[in-house]
């Protein structure tokens, strides 16, 4: 349980510490590289990212049956577990570097009409290279998933919080030196397999892992296959989302386009890592629960304590962004990027509800019924697809951002709540009265902030601190007093009230 604290705690210390990060270097950064070398970037990240829905759910499904397998005693079965899916991973890789050496061979035919001979080179470059990375992150990435399952979240976000502190000092030193975007691809990519080879480190030295070649068990690969897909499904309907719209643009407009949409994706992925920190701690809890005892009202009840927990999180970011966003976009990345706060709002608003129930996901994969919701999501991801490229070609990054929220808002939002009441038996009418009771202050509130933002504009950096701090003063205070219950004031007020103590000893 201290683990599983100190795991959320550390997550959202992470988050910050990224998010701060990205405050102060995004910037710089943005006026170092240029719109078009930042495009040709984020474009590049964006194909190699459909490179790891090659993993096809097997990730996950380490940290299930590792989970499972210690909660019932089987040793021997989860060290072979282990070499097997070490073998798998291996093949993984290899099939990794067939896929992207398509891919480099067909950079001219995809980007041709759009870019220049030297942004093709510079593509070809940089996609070697995350090609390498990717291969070789498949097989390390057991040792990354089996500290999860045996619940080492301290470990895993020290490491992460030295990497991203690390990683930024680096990638300023290099932007100074001259390296554009194929020196940062050359930073990730030596953080990440520093990061992988110390997993295998701690997993070898630490938990004494044992990899164990054992016969080639058919039946077990058959139902991790099955368990698997339904995650695999999830992983490809995710890279349709989130990464499809910089390659559609890349295609039809070329890479300042790309910029402007993955400035904005940016903003998104710190506002989904907000919500998902603490749920990816919980699925070996999760887990264990359902072998044990699979308590529906149990289940119910640590999916509503989260979803409220996220909900004042995520409720203060969207509200929040939307009074300020516009000035904080121009004043952070410049004039050039206004349209991303469109692009941003219209994918915030779709994204509250799925990321403040995200812990039926966990929930889905401990019970093993991940089907229906990875095949409606594939399908409306396809949805999402089809109408983002005629948008796209006529309203640019607005248009695949429409295209996404209209798939959002039909699955995740209205599908998917019917799905968690009456099959998976999560009391959602609850739920959802809890949750309407927390929104009083943020309608308000924000509401209010918003039409005096409008009349009353902010120009420079202060106005725009000036505005956050008094916001903030009065938002705060009034949901801890009308929205939040006595269970969150004190989980909240715990670690200040026991830092008071200690400094008045």
């Amino acid at each position: 349980m201290n683990q599983l604290k100190a795991g959320a705690i550390l997550s959202y210390l992470s988050i910050g510490l990224s998010n701060l990060i990205a405050l102060l270097y995004t910037p710089f950064m943005l006026r170092m590289m240029g719109q078009s070398e930042y495009g040709l970037y984020s474009l590049v990240a964006s194909i190699v990212s459909y490179l790891t829905i090659l993993d096809f759910g097997f990730g996950n499904a380490i940290v299930r049956y590792t989970a499972k397998y210690r909660a019932e005693g089987k040793t021997t079965e989860l060290y072979e577990m282990f070499g097997l899916f070490l073998l798998l991973y291996s093949g993984i890789g290899v099939i990794a570097l067939g896929v992207g050496g398509v891919l480099y061979w067909n950079v001219e035919g995809l980007f041709g009409e759009t870019m220049g001979n030297e942004e093709l080179r510079k593509v070809r470059v940089m996609l070697l290279l995350t090609i390498f990375n990717i291969a070789i992150t498949f097989p390390f990435s057991l040792f990354t998933s089996i500290i999860t399952a045996y619940e080492r979240f301290v470990f895993q976000k020290l490491i992460n919080i030295i990497r991203i502190v690390l990683n930024a000092l680096v990638m300023i030193a290099m932007l100074l030196l001259g390296y554009r975007a194929i020196g940062m691809v050359v930073v990730t990519v030596a953080f990440n397999v520093i990061t992988l080879l110390i997993n295998w480190w701690y997993c070898h030295y630490k938990l004494h892992i044992q990899i164990r070649f054992g016969r080639f068990k058919w039946d077990f690969v058959r139902e991790v296959s099955i368990y698997s897909f339904w995650i695999f499904l999830n992983t490809i309907m995710d890279r349709i989302y989130w990464s499809t719209g910089q390659f559609i643009l890349g295609v039809y407009k070329g890479a300042v386009s790309v910029a402007i949409y993955a400035l904005a994706m940016q903003v998104v992925h710190i506002y989904i890592n907000f919500s998902t920190a603490i749920q990816g701690v919980f699925l070996p809890r999760i887990t264990s629960m359902v072998t044990r005892d699979n308590n529906p009202k149990a289940i119910s009840d640590i999916f509503i304590r989260v979803g409220r927990i996220q909900y004042i999180v995520m409720v203060f970011i969207l509200t929040g962004f939307i009074v300020f966003g516009r000035q904080f976009i121009r004043l952070w990345a410049g004039a050039d990027y206004d349209v991303a706060y469109i692009i941003i709002v219209l994918l915030f608003v779709p994204l509250l509800i799925p990321l403040i129930q995200n812990l039926g996901i966990s929930i889905l994969q401990a019970r093993n019924q991940m089907k229906f919701r990875s095949v409606c999501y594939v399908t409306l991801a396809v949805l999402s697809l089809a109408l983002s490229i005629p948008l796209a070609q006529k309203y640019d990054g607005i248009g695949c951002a429409i295209g996404t929220a209209i798939s959002l808002i039909l699955g995740q939002v209205l599908i998917m709540n019917v799905y968690y009441w009456k099959k998976t038996q999560i009391d959602i009418p609850r739920f959802w009265r809890e949750i309407l009771s927390m929104s009083k202050t943020p309608l308000l509130i924000g509401s209010v902030s918003y039409f005096i933002v409008r009349f009353f504009p902010i120009s420079d950096l202060g106005g725009l601190l000036i505005g956050i701090v008094l916001f903030s003063a009065l938002y705060l205070p009034l949901f801890w007093f009308f929205d939040m219950n006595g269970y969150e004031r004190n989980l909240l007020g715990e670690p200040f009230r026991k830092m008071f103590v200690k400094l008045r000893k």
